[in-house]
């Protein structure tokens, strides 16, 4: 990408950040939660959570979802941020601000589609990284969900030129990502990039939403980042993609993802991928009948 169009993505992240549909109690609460655990005080996230009816309500669906293993009904907000945790609610308060800083009627992907596929993505990452012994699963899950931030920035920063990326993919059947780079001359990954460094997100989140699509040129945190490609892989090729068909055939084995992977953890050479593949399958309705729930059409 071009130093003109980064300063003018720049730019517009900075008009975004001054959109009051953002709600205020948003930023102290995330804020917050940065903390280090020890020093969070329950009360006070129940009390701040409690300030927003949608975001106090998200949490509750999101405590209550089979996808978390809950096994009796959560019903107040102190419950909820009990049952999540201090790192769930930290992702679903991302999500919350993904979704109020975009007008309805700027997104060019259909919302709840984008968030069946960014949840898809999240919840497969975490279950994959528990399955290979990755140390930190829940970081798996936030990198998952978070992976296509970009979409969000070319769809509401650049909508002209990503409305012929998305026209052309979904007219081709091309990865978005290809489609972006032919019309727009760059991708999500480096305009997602932008707003990661801008919200100061984690450099290894940062690394995953810059190289999900190019895993070999991933200097910093290439497992984590083949781990996210692969559960983006997996989600697009089971119907959990953007809602139209990719014509691509996919052997995981030779992904180059799966290769950083098996060196990294030799075990995997005997691991039944084509029957995680399958696993996914009963998350599917579950996940859209969550993502249908909190991030109504």
């Amino acid at each position: 990408m071009n130093k003109a169009k980064t300063d003018l993505i720049q730019a517009r992240i900075r008009e975004i950040d001054a959109i009051p549909t953002v709600p205020a109690i948003l930023r102290p609460l995330l804020h917050y939660l940065e903390q280090p655990e020890d020093q969070i005080e329950v009360p006070k996230i129940v009390e701040l959570v409690s300030c927003d009816g949608s975001i106090a309500a998200q949490c509750l669906h999101m405590a209550n979802s089979p996808l978390f293993g809950r096994s009796r009904a959560v019903d107040t907000v102190r419950g909820a941020v009990i049952s999540l945790g201090v790192g769930r609610l930290r992702d679903i308060l991302l999500s919350c601000v993904l979704v109020r800083m975009v007008p309805k009627a700027k997104w060019l992907i259909d919302p709840v589609v984008f968030w069946q596929h960014s949840l898809g993505c999240a919840l497969l990452c975490r279950q994959f990284a528990r399955k290979i012994n990755y140390h930190a699963p829940e970081k798996a899950y936030l990198a998952g969900l978070l992976h296509d931030l970009g979409e969000v920035v070319n769809s509401v920063l650049l909508p002209s030129e990503f409305r012929s990326a998305a026209e052309k993919a979904f007219s081709q059947s091309l990865p978005i990502h290809e489609a972006e780079l032919s019309a727009m001359g760059f991708t999500h990954c480096e305009s997602g990039e932008i707003l990661a460094r801008h919200w100061n997100l984690a450099p290894d989140i940062g690394s995953v939403i810059r190289h999900h699509h190019d895993v070999q040129q991933a200097k910093l945190h290439p497992v984590l980042v083949a781990l996210v490609n692969l559960c983006d892989l997996l989600c697009r090729m089971r119907g959990l993609g953007y809602g139209y068909y990719e014509s691509r055939e996919v052997d995981f084995l030779e992904e180059p993802a799966w290769w950083i992977l098996t060196k990294e953890y030799p075990h995997l050479e005997q691991f039944d991928l084509a029957r995680f593949t399958f696993e996914m399958d009963e998350y599917t309705t579950q996940i859209r009948d969550l993502v249908s729930s909190v991030f109504p059409s």
